[in-house]
C-alpha cells in the first residue's frame, strides 16, 4: 500500500524545484555540508600530529603468521572497549593489504562494521603470497614483501611503512604522524549524550553512533598528488588543503551527489568516488587506495602543517578521514607509474572491453521530442555529410518517468525508429534511472513493493523520496538477488519496444533524492543486511551500473558486449562501461577543467570517460562549441549533449564554416578509430588509460607533473586544447628527446622545449611523437560500422634512429569471441627502412578464429629521406611508387610527406615493405 501523498505545501515546492530553470539550480555552497557541519571530519581535522588520547599499540605477543600466510596481530588501548584485529597480506609484485577492524569475539556491539562486497575482484585473496615470519628487534618488526621491499611495523604507538629493502628508504607510511583513530562501536548510548547530527532541515538519527576512523599516509619520494575523483579544477596534480599558504581550507570530499552547474575549481565533491591516490616523482611512484564506500574527507597537507620548520624533501602527507567503515587498505608500489595503475587494477578489474560504436561519435539532448525529431536529427547528419553512431533519448521518452516504458504518442513505433537507425549501422541509448515511480498500476513498482525489494528508511518503511517522477523509491542495489531482479528487466519480454541495438544510460544514481539531505538518501536508511546507507552510500551507484551492464549481458545471452553510461561511479565501475563528468557549464573553463577531470579518471581505472561536449548548461558561443568539438575529439569518450533549456545546437545550426570545423573535428576521431580501438584494447588488459598525463609517458620529466592542458592519447599523440577566447597563441610544452610531428601537415617540432604556437580555428595543437606508428582509416562513411572492411592507412614517424613501431588490434567490435582467440593483434616495426608486421596475438587462447580481408591502402613515412622511390613487397617481390602525399585527405591538404601507395597488404598477414 502506498503511503499516504505529501502535504499539498511540500508538493507545490517539490513541483517548482523540478520545473525551476537551470539558473535556479545552480550550485549553492549552503545546501551542501562543509567539514567543519560534518562532525567526524571536524574531529579528526582539529586533531595535532601525536596528540591522541588512546593511540593504539601493537601487542608484540599476538604478532603471527596465519596458515594462509598473513601476519595478524592484535591493536589495542586499555581504554577502548575491544581491540582491533590487524592483518597483513602481500600480493605480486609489490601490493600490500592492511586490513583492520573490530575484534566482536568479546563484548560484541549491537551491529558489526560494514565491509564493502563485490568491488575486489574474487580471486584476490587466493593470489596473496605466504609472508615469512616477521624479525622483531626493540619493538620493531620487519618483513620482506618482495625481493625488493620491506614492511616495517613499529609497536608502540602503531605505525606502518613500506621501504626499500636495500637502501631502507622509504615509498609510503601509515600512521607515521599519530592520527590513526578508530571511533569503538558502542554497545549503547551513553546517559547524556547525543547521537544525533542536524542539518538544514534534516535529521540524521545515527542509531549505532560515532564509529568514524581517521588516519594519515605520507607518499615519499613525490613531487605530487593525483587521484581521487570526482572533483573539478583545472589543475592535473591535487593542491593542499590545509597548511602554510593555503587560504581556503576545506578537503577533498568522496561523497556521490547530484550537483547542478558544479564549480570548475573546488576540493567538493561530485557524483563519484574512488578513494585512490597516486604519489610521484623522478624514480618513485606509489599508491594508496581504501576500498571504503562511506562518505570520505581527505586532506593533502603542505609542508610545514604539522609545525615542522623544515620537512622531508619530495614527501606529501596526506589525512584520511571516513565516517564509517573498516580499514581494508592497499599499498601499490611501482618502479614507473604505470605499475601502481596495473597493481591497482589487478585488484579492482580491468575496464570492460566496449563494443566499436561506442568508441565513436554519440549526439544526445534532453530531450529528442518525438520520432519525427529523430528522424530529422538522423538525416541532417547525413545531409551534411557527418558521421556518428548512437543517438540518446532522455527522461521525455518514457510513460511519465516510469523507466522500461515508452510515450506512445511522442514514440508509437520504437521498433521501427532503432530499425532505420541500425540499417545505418547506428544504435540508440535510452536513460534508465534507479527511481522507481511510486505508482500503483506500475508493474516495476508493483513488483518490487510485492518482493519488499526497496531501500527501507530509518523506521523500516519502504523509503519514499522524490525525484524525477515525484514521489519514488530506490531498489536496493546492493542485494544480489535485487541486482538479478533488475538485470531481467531488460529482456526483450520485458523492456516492451527494445531491440539489440538499443542500450543504456544509467543517471541521477549517486542517488539523487531531490527532497533528501544534500539532494541524496538519508544516511540513517536501511539496505539488505541491516547495513546503514551512511556506510555503502558511494557503491550504490556502482551497484546500479553492476545491475544494468548484468541486464544488457543477459539480454544477449552472454553474447554482446554491454554499453552501459553511468553518472555514479566507485572503484571498480571501470568494468561495467563509460562515464561522464555530469552537469558541466558552458563557459571556458569548464573546458578547460575537462582535461584533469578526464586524465584523473583514466589514472584511476575509469579510462572510457568524458565530458559533455558544448556543456550540459547554458548556450555555448559558437567559438567555445568548436574549441570543445576539437578537444572532445580526442576524449575516450566522446558525446554531445544539453539541457532542454538551452537551444538546440548540433553541428549544422551555427554557419557553414563552423559546420565544416565540427565535421573536421568528428572526422579525425573517425579516422582514428583503429587506434582508438588498440588503445582500449590495452586498457582491457593493464588498465593504462586510453587518454594519459604527459607524466605517464616520461615519468622522468618534471615539466610535465602538472600538465593538465596537454594530454597524451596512447603513447603516440598529445593534444592540447585552447581554452581561452580569442586566444591567438599558446605555448605547447613537446617532451622527450625526440622529434614531434604535426597531426595536420607534418612538421617537425623538437622535443624537451615549449614553442610558442599560432593558434588557427581549423583544429587544435597536436602531435605525433618520434618512433611511433598509428593505424588509421580515411574513408568517411556515415558511422563506424560502415567502415568495418575499408582498408587502412599507417603513419610512421621516425626517431632519429630512423625508427618507428605501433599496434593495431581488431576483432569483431561486438562479442566476446575475442576472449576465444578471435581477434588480429600485429605489432608493425620499422627499421633499417624495412616496415614489418608481426603477429603478436597469443596461440593459446581458444579455438576461435577471426580475419578480415582489410587492406594497408597508404603508408605515410615522416622523416623519411625524400629521395626515396620504390618499395619492395615481400613476400612476393612486389614493387610499389613512392611518392609525395597529404598527412590528411582533407580538402586543400598538400603533398608533403612520403608515401608508399596501395601496398595492399593484408593486415592480417605477416610481411615486410623495404624502402629502395
Amino acid at each position: 500500500m502506498d503511503p499516504p501523498p505529501l502535504p499539498r505545501a511540500l508538493r507545490l515546492a517539490l513541483l517548482l524545484l523540478l520545473l525551476a530553470s537551470p539558473a535556479a539550480l545552480a550550485w549553492k555552497k549552503d545546501e551542501f555540508r562543509n567539514c567543519n557541519q560534518t562532525p567526524f571530519c571536524k574531529r579528526a581535522r582539529t586533531r595535532a600530529p601525536h596528540s591522541l588520547d588512546a593511540p593504539l599499540s601493537l601487542a608484540a605477543g599476538s604478532l603471527a603468521v596465519s596458515s594462509e600466510g598473513s601476519l595478524t596481530a592484535e591493536l589495542s588501548h586499555p581504554s577502548r572497549p575491544r581491540p582491533l584485529i590487524l592483518r597483513l597480506s602481500a600480493l605480486p609484485p609489490h601490493a600490500l593489504r592492511l586490513q583492520i577492524d573490530e575484534d566482536y569475539s568479546t563484548n560484541t556491539p549491537p551491529n558489526r562494521r560494514f565491509h564493502v562486497p563485490d568491488v575486489l575482484l574474487p580471486d584476490v585473496d587466493s593470489r596473496a603470497l605466504h609472508l615469512s615470519k616477521p624479525k622483531t628487534v626493540g619493538g620493531v618488526s620487519t618483513v620482506a614483501l618482495s625481493s625488493d621491499l620491506d614492511v616495517v611495523v613499529k609497536h608502540d604507538p602503531f605505525e606502518l611503512t613500506v621501504r626499500r629493502a636495500g637502501s631502507g628508504e622509504p615509498v609510503l607510511s601509515f600512521n607515521s604522524h599519530g592520527l590513526f583513530d578508530f571511533e569503538p562501536l558502542q554497545e549503547s548510548k551513553p546517559e547524556g549524550e547525543t547521537w544525533e547530527e542536524n542539518f538544514r532541515s534534516h535529521t540524521d538519527t545515527r542509531p549505532r553512533g560515532p564509529q568514524s576512523i581517521s588516519f594519515d599516509v605520507s607518499f615519499h619520494g613525490a613531487d605530487f598528488v593525483y587521484g581521487i575523483p570526482e572533483h573539478a579544477s583545472t589543475s592535473l596534480a591535487l593542491h593542499p588543503t590545509r597548511g602554510p599558504g593555503v587560504e581556503e581550507s576545506e578537503p577533498y570530499r568522496l561523497f556521490n551527489l547530484d550537483v547542478f552547474e558544479y564549480l570548475h575549481e573546488s576540493p567538493f565533491g561530485l557524483y563519484g568516488s574512488i578513494p585512490f591516490m597516486i604519489g610521484h616523482g623522478p624514480g618513485s611512484s606509489s599508491g594508496f587506495f581504501w576500498l571504503n564506500a562511506a562518505e570520505m574527507q581527505i586532506d593533502v597537507l603542505a609542508p610545514g602543517w604539522d609545525g615542522a620548520t623544515s620537512t622531508e624533501n619530495g614527501r606529501i602527507d596526506t589525512l584520511w578521514m571516513a565516517e564509517a567503515g573498516v580499514v581494508d587498505a592497499f599499498f601499490f608500489v611501482g618502479s614507473e607509474p604505470k605499475d601502481v595503475i596495473k597493481q591497482y587494477i589487478s585488484v579492482t578489474g580491468a575496464p570492460s572491453m566496449p563494443q566499436q560504436f561506442a568508441v565513436a561519435y554519440h549526439q544526445c539532448r534532453w530531450n529528442y521530442r518525438d520520432e519525427e525529431d529523430v528522424a530529422g536529427v538522423d538525416a541532417a547528419f547525413d545531409e551534411h555529410d557527418i558521421p556518428y553512431d548512437v543517438l540518446w533519448l532522455d527522461i521525455e521518452h518514457t510513460d511519465g518517468k516510469r523507466y522500461f516504458t515508452w510515450d506512445r504518442s511522442t514514440f508509437p513505433n520504437p521498433e521501427e525508429m532503432q530499425r532505420k537507425l541500425a540499417d545505418k549501422g547506428r544504435k540508440m541509448v535510452t536513460i534508465v534511472d534507479p527511481h522507481v515511480k511510486r505508482d500503483s498500476g506500475y508493474h516495476i513498482h508493483q513488483e518490487a513493493t510485492a518482493k519488499g525489494y526497496y531501500v527501507k528508511d530509518a523506521r523500516g518503511n519502504d523509503y519514499d523520496g522524490w525525484c524525477w517522477p515525484g514521489s519514488s523509491s530506490y531498489p536496493d542495489m546492493s542485494n544480489p538477488e535485487i541486482r538479478d531482479w533488475w538485470a531481467d528487466k531488460f529482456s526483450y519480454q520485458n523492456y516492451k519496444g527494445s531491440t539489440p541495438t538499443l542500450y543504456t544510460w544509467n543517471d541521477m544514481n549517486e542517488p539523487s533524492v531531490f527532497n533528501g539531505p544534500e539532494v541524496t538518501m538519508p544516511r540513517d536508511a536501511i539496505h539488505n543486511g541491516d547495513v546503514e546507507h551512511r556506510e555503502l552510500h558511494n557503491a550504490y551507484g556502482y551497484y546500479f551500473h553492476m545491475a544494468t551492464a548484468d541486464g544488457l549481458l543477459k539480454r544477449g545471452e552472454g553474447k554482446d558486449r554491454p554499453f552501459v553510461l553511468s553518472r555514479a561511479i566507485f572503484a571498480g565501475s571501470q568494468r561495467y562501461g563509460a562515464i561522464w563528468t555530469g552537469d558541466n557549464s558552458a563557459d571556458w573553463d569548464h573546458l578547460k577543467a575537462s582535461i584533469p577531470m578526464v586524465l584523473t579518471l583514466g589514472l584511476t581505472g575509469i579510462t572510457f570517460s568524458g565530458a559533455d561536449i558544448g556543456a550540459f548548461f547554458g548556450n555555448p558561443e559558437p567559438d567555445l562549441l568548436v574549441r570543445w568539438y576539437q578537444v572532445g575529439a580526442f576524449y575516450p569518450f566522446f558525446r554531445a549533449h544539453a539541457h532542454h533549456d538551452t537551444k538546440r545546437r548540433e553541428p549544422w545550426l551555427f554557419g557553414e564554416r563552423r559546420t565544416a570545423l565540427m565535421r573536421e573535428a568528428i572526422r579525425i576521431r573517425y579516422s582514428l578509430l583503429p587506434y582508438y580501438y588498440t588503445l582500449f584494447q590495452e586498457a582491457s588488459t593493464t588498465g593504462v588509460p586510453v587518454m594519459r598525463p604527459l607524466w605517464l609517458e616520461f615519468p622522468d620529466d618534471k615539466e610535465t607533473y602538472n600538465n593538465g592542458e596537454a594530454f597524451m592519447v596512447g603513447p603516440s599523440i598529445l593534444a592540447q586544447g585552447i581554452y581561452e577566447e580569442g586566444q591567438k597563441s599558446v605555448s605547447v610544452y613537446l617532451p622527450g628527446k625526440e622529434l614531434w610531428y604535426d597531426l595536420r601537415n607534418g612538421s617537425p617540432y623538437k622535443g624537451g622545449v615549449s614553442h610558442k604556437l599560432q593558434v588557427s580555428e581549423d583544429s587544435i595543437p597536436s602531435f605525433q611523437r618520434a618512433g611511433t606508428i598509428v593505424p588509421r582509416k580515411d574513408r568517411f562513411r556515415r558511422s563506424s560500422t560502415q567502415m568495418v572492411n575499408d582498408p587502412y592507412t599507417l603513419v610512421i614517424a621516425l626517431n632519429s634512429s630512423g625508427s618507428a613501431e605501433g599496434e593495431l588490434y581488431v576483432d569483431d567490435g561486438k562479442s566476446y569471441d575475442y576472449q576465444q582467440g578471435a581477434f588480429i593483434h600485429r605489432r608493425f616495426v620499422f627499421a633499417n627502412n624495412n616496415l614489418t608486421s608481426i603477429n603478436i596475438a597469443p596461440d593459446n587462447l581458444g579455438k576461435k578464429v577471426f580475419s578480415t580481408e582489410c587492406v594497408i591502402e597508404r603508408i605515410i613515412v615522416l622523416g623519411l629521406s625524400s629521395g626515396a622511390k620504390k618499395a619492395i613487397i615481400e613476400p612476393g617481390n612486389q614493387e610499389v611508387e613512392i611518392d609525395l602525399g597529404p598527412i590528411s585527405l582533407r580538402s586543400g591538404s598538400r603533398s608533403v610527406a612520403p608515401t608508399v601507395r596501395r601496398p595492399n597488404v593484408r593486415v592480417v598477414d605477416d610481411w615486410t615493405i623495404r624502402i629502395a
